[in-house]
Protein backbone atom coordinates (compact mmCIF):
# COMPACT_ATOMS: atom_id res chain seq x y z
CA UNK A 1 0.00 0.00 0.00
CA UNK A 2 1.29 3.47 -0.90
CA UNK A 3 2.28 5.55 2.09
CA UNK A 4 1.30 8.81 0.44
CA UNK A 5 -2.30 8.26 -0.59
CA UNK A 6 -2.69 11.72 -2.10
CA UNK A 7 -1.42 15.28 -1.76
CA UNK A 8 -2.70 18.46 -3.34
CA UNK A 9 -2.91 22.25 -3.18
CA UNK A 10 -6.34 23.88 -2.88
CA UNK A 11 -7.25 27.44 -3.79
CA UNK A 12 -10.71 29.02 -3.49
CA UNK A 13 -12.33 25.64 -3.05
CA UNK A 14 -10.67 23.99 -6.03
CA UNK A 15 -7.73 21.69 -6.52
CA UNK A 16 -4.70 23.30 -8.14
CA UNK A 17 -2.61 21.35 -10.63
CA UNK A 18 1.00 21.32 -9.43
CA UNK A 19 3.79 19.92 -11.58
CA UNK A 20 5.59 17.97 -8.84
CA UNK A 21 5.66 14.60 -7.14
CA UNK A 22 3.21 13.89 -4.34
CA UNK A 23 6.10 13.63 -1.86
CA UNK A 24 7.68 16.95 -2.93
CA UNK A 25 6.37 18.89 0.03
CA UNK A 26 8.55 21.93 -0.64
CA UNK A 27 7.04 22.37 -4.08
CA UNK A 28 3.55 21.94 -2.67
CA UNK A 29 4.17 24.64 -0.06
CA UNK A 30 5.55 27.00 -2.69
CA UNK A 31 2.51 26.40 -4.88
CA UNK A 32 0.20 27.36 -1.98
CA UNK A 33 1.32 30.95 -2.31
CA UNK A 34 -1.94 32.87 -2.29
CA UNK A 35 -4.03 33.86 0.69
CA UNK A 36 -6.23 31.03 1.99
CA UNK A 37 -4.38 28.43 -0.10
CA UNK A 38 -3.61 25.21 1.75
CA UNK A 39 -1.99 21.82 1.26
CA UNK A 40 -3.63 18.52 2.12
CA UNK A 41 -1.29 15.54 2.47
CA UNK A 42 -2.77 12.11 3.12
CA UNK A 43 -0.60 9.31 4.53
CA UNK A 44 -1.37 5.68 5.37
CA UNK A 45 0.69 3.68 7.88
CA UNK A 46 3.92 5.71 7.39
CA UNK A 47 7.29 4.70 8.76
CA UNK A 48 9.15 6.96 11.17
CA UNK A 49 11.46 8.31 8.45
CA UNK A 50 8.54 9.06 6.16
CA UNK A 51 6.59 10.83 8.89
CA UNK A 52 9.69 12.70 10.03
CA UNK A 53 10.10 14.03 6.49
CA UNK A 54 6.55 15.40 6.54
CA UNK A 55 7.02 16.79 10.05
CA UNK A 56 10.18 18.65 9.02
CA UNK A 57 8.48 20.14 5.96
CA UNK A 58 5.41 21.41 7.82
CA UNK A 59 6.93 22.05 11.25
CA UNK A 60 4.81 19.49 13.10
CA UNK A 61 5.21 19.23 16.85
CA UNK A 62 7.36 16.21 17.87
CA UNK A 63 4.93 15.04 20.57
CA UNK A 64 2.09 14.98 18.08
CA UNK A 65 4.30 13.21 15.54
CA UNK A 66 5.10 10.52 18.11
CA UNK A 67 1.41 10.00 18.82
CA UNK A 68 0.61 9.78 15.11
CA UNK A 69 3.41 7.31 14.43
CA UNK A 70 2.61 4.73 17.11
CA UNK A 71 -1.18 5.17 17.00
CA UNK A 72 -3.43 3.45 19.60
CA UNK A 73 -4.37 6.88 20.95
CA UNK A 74 -7.54 7.87 22.71
CA UNK A 75 -9.69 10.27 20.63
CA UNK A 76 -8.53 13.74 21.60
CA UNK A 77 -7.84 17.31 20.51
CA UNK A 78 -4.48 18.91 21.36
CA UNK A 79 -3.20 22.41 20.66
CA UNK A 80 0.44 23.03 19.78
CA UNK A 81 1.40 26.68 19.22
CA UNK A 82 -0.47 27.66 16.04
CA UNK A 83 -1.55 24.13 15.06
CA UNK A 84 -4.03 21.47 16.12
CA UNK A 85 -3.66 17.73 16.51
CA UNK A 86 -6.85 15.65 16.34
CA UNK A 87 -7.11 11.89 16.89
CA UNK A 88 -10.10 9.87 15.71
CA UNK A 89 -10.80 6.15 16.12
CA UNK A 90 -12.22 4.51 13.01
CA UNK A 91 -14.65 1.59 13.21
CA UNK A 92 -16.00 -1.06 10.88
CA UNK A 93 -18.08 -4.15 11.57
CA UNK A 94 -17.33 -7.78 10.69
CA UNK A 95 -20.78 -9.35 10.91
CA UNK A 96 -19.78 -13.02 10.72
CA UNK A 97 -17.61 -12.60 13.83
CA UNK A 98 -19.79 -10.06 15.66
CA UNK A 99 -16.58 -7.99 15.79
CA UNK A 100 -15.98 -4.24 15.76
CA UNK A 101 -12.59 -3.63 14.16
CA UNK A 102 -10.74 -0.39 14.87
CA UNK A 103 -8.28 1.87 13.14
CA UNK A 104 -7.09 5.41 13.67
CA UNK A 105 -6.82 8.74 11.90
CA UNK A 106 -4.53 11.49 13.15
CA UNK A 107 -4.81 15.01 11.77
CA UNK A 108 -2.30 17.85 11.89
CA UNK A 109 -4.06 21.13 11.13
CA UNK A 110 -2.37 24.47 10.47
CA UNK A 111 -3.53 27.66 8.80
CA UNK A 112 -2.19 26.51 5.40
CA UNK A 113 -1.93 22.73 5.66
CA UNK A 114 -3.66 19.54 6.74
CA UNK A 115 -1.80 16.26 7.20
CA UNK A 116 -3.89 13.14 7.74
CA UNK A 117 -2.22 9.95 8.98
CA UNK A 118 -4.36 6.83 8.74
CA UNK A 119 -3.74 3.48 10.46
CA UNK A 120 -5.80 0.39 9.71
CA UNK A 121 -8.22 -0.50 6.93
CA UNK A 122 -11.27 1.46 8.03
CA UNK A 123 -12.55 4.85 6.85
CA UNK A 124 -10.57 5.35 3.67
CA UNK A 125 -10.34 9.11 3.09
CA UNK A 126 -9.96 9.00 -0.69
CA UNK A 127 -13.70 9.12 -1.29
CA UNK A 128 -14.05 11.86 1.33
CA UNK A 129 -11.48 13.91 -0.57
CA UNK A 130 -13.34 13.40 -3.85
CA UNK A 131 -16.67 14.33 -2.25
CA UNK A 132 -15.17 17.43 -0.69
CA UNK A 133 -13.58 18.48 -3.98
CA UNK A 134 -17.07 18.33 -5.47
CA UNK A 135 -18.37 20.78 -2.84
CA UNK A 136 -16.50 23.97 -3.65
CA UNK A 137 -18.55 26.06 -1.23
CA UNK A 138 -17.48 23.86 1.69
CA UNK A 139 -13.88 23.56 0.57
CA UNK A 140 -13.47 27.35 0.56
CA UNK A 141 -13.36 27.14 4.36
CA UNK A 142 -9.84 25.77 4.01
CA UNK A 143 -8.39 23.29 6.49
CA UNK A 144 -11.57 23.53 8.56
CA UNK A 145 -13.45 21.94 5.67
CA UNK A 146 -11.03 19.01 5.63
CA UNK A 147 -11.42 18.50 9.38
CA UNK A 148 -15.19 18.52 8.94
CA UNK A 149 -15.12 16.08 6.00
CA UNK A 150 -12.92 13.59 7.87
CA UNK A 151 -14.95 13.81 11.08
CA UNK A 152 -18.20 13.46 9.14
CA UNK A 153 -16.95 10.33 7.37
CA UNK A 154 -15.74 8.73 10.60
CA UNK A 155 -18.98 9.50 12.46
CA UNK A 156 -21.10 8.21 9.56
CA UNK A 157 -19.19 4.93 9.87
CA UNK A 158 -20.02 4.92 13.59
CA UNK A 159 -23.72 5.03 12.76
CA UNK A 160 -23.37 2.15 10.30
CA UNK A 161 -21.58 0.05 12.92
CA UNK A 162 -24.25 0.93 15.50
CA UNK A 163 -26.97 -0.17 13.07
CA UNK A 164 -25.21 -3.52 12.51
CA UNK A 165 -24.83 -4.02 16.26
CA UNK A 166 -28.50 -3.21 16.71
CA UNK A 167 -29.45 -6.03 14.34
CA UNK A 168 -27.31 -8.52 16.25
CA UNK A 169 -28.67 -7.37 19.61
CA UNK A 170 -32.22 -7.83 18.28
CA UNK A 171 -31.29 -11.37 17.22
CA UNK A 172 -29.95 -12.13 20.68
CA UNK A 173 -33.10 -10.77 22.33
CA UNK A 174 -35.30 -12.92 20.09
CA UNK A 175 -33.17 -15.97 20.86
CA UNK A 176 -33.14 -15.40 24.62
CA UNK A 177 -36.92 -15.08 24.86
CA UNK A 178 -37.77 -17.77 22.33
CA UNK A 179 -39.42 -21.01 23.52
CA UNK A 180 -36.38 -23.01 22.37
CA UNK A 181 -33.48 -23.84 24.66
CA UNK A 182 -30.57 -21.62 23.61
CA UNK A 183 -27.12 -20.84 24.94
CA UNK A 184 -26.68 -17.10 24.31
CA UNK A 185 -24.31 -16.16 27.13
CA UNK A 186 -21.19 -16.29 24.96
CA UNK A 187 -22.66 -14.15 22.19
CA UNK A 188 -24.03 -11.63 24.69
CA UNK A 189 -20.56 -11.31 26.21
CA UNK A 190 -18.98 -10.82 22.77
CA UNK A 191 -21.50 -8.14 21.83
CA UNK A 192 -21.05 -6.31 25.14
CA UNK A 193 -17.30 -6.30 24.52
CA UNK A 194 -17.80 -4.85 21.04
CA UNK A 195 -20.19 -2.21 22.39
CA UNK A 196 -17.49 -1.28 24.91
CA UNK A 197 -14.97 -1.01 22.06
CA UNK A 198 -17.31 1.32 20.23
CA UNK A 199 -17.89 3.36 23.38
CA UNK A 200 -14.13 3.97 23.66
CA UNK A 201 -14.17 5.45 20.18
CA UNK A 202 -17.33 7.53 20.38
CA UNK A 203 -17.57 8.97 23.88
CA UNK A 204 -14.22 10.86 23.97
CA UNK A 205 -15.03 12.43 20.60
CA UNK A 206 -18.07 14.29 21.93
CA UNK A 207 -16.05 17.02 23.63
CA UNK A 208 -13.85 17.95 20.61
CA UNK A 209 -16.93 18.05 18.37
CA UNK A 210 -18.73 20.23 20.92
CA UNK A 211 -15.79 22.63 20.99
CA UNK A 212 -15.79 22.82 17.18
CA UNK A 213 -19.55 23.39 17.11
CA UNK A 214 -19.30 26.14 19.76
CA UNK A 215 -16.48 27.91 17.92
CA UNK A 216 -14.09 27.53 20.85
CA UNK A 217 -11.17 26.16 18.83
CA UNK A 218 -8.73 28.66 17.39
CA UNK A 219 -7.83 27.76 13.82
CA UNK A 220 -11.29 26.44 12.93
CA UNK A 221 -13.34 28.79 10.75
CA UNK A 222 -16.39 30.21 12.57
CA UNK A 223 -18.42 29.74 9.41
CA UNK A 224 -17.83 25.99 9.72
CA UNK A 225 -19.63 25.82 13.07
CA UNK A 226 -23.00 24.64 11.61
CA UNK A 227 -21.24 21.74 9.88
CA UNK A 228 -19.57 20.62 13.11
CA UNK A 229 -22.87 21.06 14.97
CA UNK A 230 -24.33 18.46 12.61
CA UNK A 231 -21.40 16.11 13.27
CA UNK A 232 -21.77 16.61 17.02
CA UNK A 233 -25.47 15.79 16.78
CA UNK A 234 -24.62 12.51 15.04
CA UNK A 235 -21.97 11.69 17.65
CA UNK A 236 -24.43 12.37 20.48
CA UNK A 237 -27.08 10.27 18.79
CA UNK A 238 -24.66 7.39 18.32
CA UNK A 239 -23.63 7.67 21.98
CA UNK A 240 -27.28 7.29 22.99
CA UNK A 241 -27.60 4.21 20.77
CA UNK A 242 -24.52 2.70 22.43
CA UNK A 243 -25.99 3.25 25.90
CA UNK A 244 -29.25 1.70 24.75
CA UNK A 245 -27.51 -1.35 23.27
CA UNK A 246 -25.50 -1.87 26.43
CA UNK A 247 -28.67 -1.72 28.55
CA UNK A 248 -30.46 -4.14 26.22
CA UNK A 249 -27.59 -6.62 26.40
CA UNK A 250 -27.54 -6.39 30.18
CA UNK A 251 -31.28 -7.05 30.30
CA UNK A 252 -30.90 -9.91 27.81
CA UNK A 253 -28.18 -11.49 29.93
CA UNK A 254 -30.31 -11.21 33.06
CA UNK A 255 -33.22 -12.70 31.14
CA UNK A 256 -30.96 -15.50 29.93
CA UNK A 257 -29.93 -16.32 33.51
CA UNK A 258 -33.56 -16.22 34.64
CA UNK A 259 -34.55 -18.63 31.87
CA UNK A 260 -31.73 -20.99 32.85
CA UNK A 261 -33.02 -20.95 36.43
CA UNK A 262 -36.57 -21.66 35.28
CA UNK A 263 -35.39 -24.45 32.98
CA UNK A 264 -33.39 -26.01 35.79
CA UNK A 265 -36.46 -25.96 38.03
CA UNK A 266 -38.51 -27.59 35.27
CA UNK A 267 -35.83 -30.23 34.81
CA UNK A 268 -35.79 -30.98 38.54
CA UNK A 269 -39.58 -31.37 38.56
CA UNK A 270 -39.40 -33.81 35.66
CA UNK A 271 -36.59 -35.74 37.32
CA UNK A 272 -38.54 -35.89 40.58
CA UNK A 273 -41.67 -37.02 38.77
CA UNK A 274 -39.74 -39.67 36.90
CA UNK A 275 -38.14 -40.89 40.10
CA UNK A 276 -41.56 -41.11 41.78
CA UNK A 277 -42.89 -43.24 38.90
CA UNK A 278 -40.09 -45.70 39.56
CA UNK A 279 -39.89 -45.52 43.35
CA UNK A 280 -43.52 -46.39 44.16
CA UNK A 281 -43.61 -49.63 42.09
CA UNK A 282 -40.20 -50.47 43.51
CA UNK A 283 -41.58 -50.04 47.03
CA UNK A 284 -44.45 -52.40 46.29
CA UNK A 285 -42.10 -54.93 44.75
CA UNK A 286 -39.80 -54.60 47.73
CA UNK A 287 -42.61 -55.27 50.22
CA UNK A 288 -43.88 -58.33 48.39
CA UNK A 289 -40.39 -59.57 47.86
CA UNK A 290 -39.71 -60.01 51.60
CA UNK A 291 -39.15 -63.57 52.74
CA UNK A 292 -41.57 -63.73 55.68
CA UNK A 293 -43.81 -66.70 56.23
CA UNK A 294 -46.80 -64.83 57.58
CA UNK A 295 -47.67 -62.01 55.14
CA UNK A 296 -51.14 -61.15 53.80
CA UNK A 297 -51.80 -62.55 50.35
CA UNK A 298 -48.32 -64.13 50.28
CA UNK A 299 -49.76 -67.53 49.40
CA UNK A 300 -52.73 -66.10 47.49
CA UNK A 301 -53.32 -67.47 44.02
CA UNK A 302 -53.78 -64.03 42.47
CA UNK A 303 -51.08 -62.25 44.50
CA UNK A 304 -48.65 -61.86 41.61
CA UNK A 305 -51.26 -60.32 39.33
CA UNK A 306 -52.46 -58.17 42.21
CA UNK A 307 -48.95 -56.81 42.86
CA UNK A 308 -48.38 -56.02 39.17
CA UNK A 309 -51.75 -54.34 38.91
CA UNK A 310 -51.09 -52.27 42.00
CA UNK A 311 -47.75 -51.12 40.57
CA UNK A 312 -49.35 -50.18 37.25
CA UNK A 313 -52.28 -48.41 38.92
CA UNK A 314 -50.11 -46.33 41.26
CA UNK A 315 -47.69 -45.43 38.44
CA UNK A 316 -50.59 -44.44 36.18
CA UNK A 317 -52.16 -42.37 38.94
CA UNK A 318 -48.89 -40.56 39.57
CA UNK A 319 -48.41 -39.97 35.85
CA UNK A 320 -51.86 -38.37 35.54
CA UNK A 321 -51.24 -36.24 38.62
CA UNK A 322 -47.83 -35.02 37.39
CA UNK A 323 -49.18 -34.41 33.90
CA UNK A 324 -52.00 -32.21 35.16
CA UNK A 325 -49.64 -30.26 37.41
CA UNK A 326 -47.19 -29.64 34.55
CA UNK A 327 -44.37 -31.68 36.00
CA UNK A 328 -44.30 -33.90 32.93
Amino acid sequence: MAVIVDSAVYRKGERVDVACQTEDYAALKIAACQEHDFVWVGLADPTQDELDDVAKSFGLHPLAVEDALYAHQRPKLDRYDDSLFLTLRTLWYVDENDAVETGEINMFVGHDYVVTVRHGQGSSLHQSRLDLEGRTGVLTHGPSAVVYAVCDKVVDDYEEVAASLQEDVDEVESSVFSPDRTDDANRIYVLKREVAEMRRAVMPLKEPMRQFADGRVEGIDDDARPFFADVYDHVARTAEVIDGLDNLLTAAFQGHLARISVQQNEDMRKISAGAALVVVPTLIAGVYGMNFDHMPELRWQFGYAYALGLMIATAAGLWVLFKRSGWL
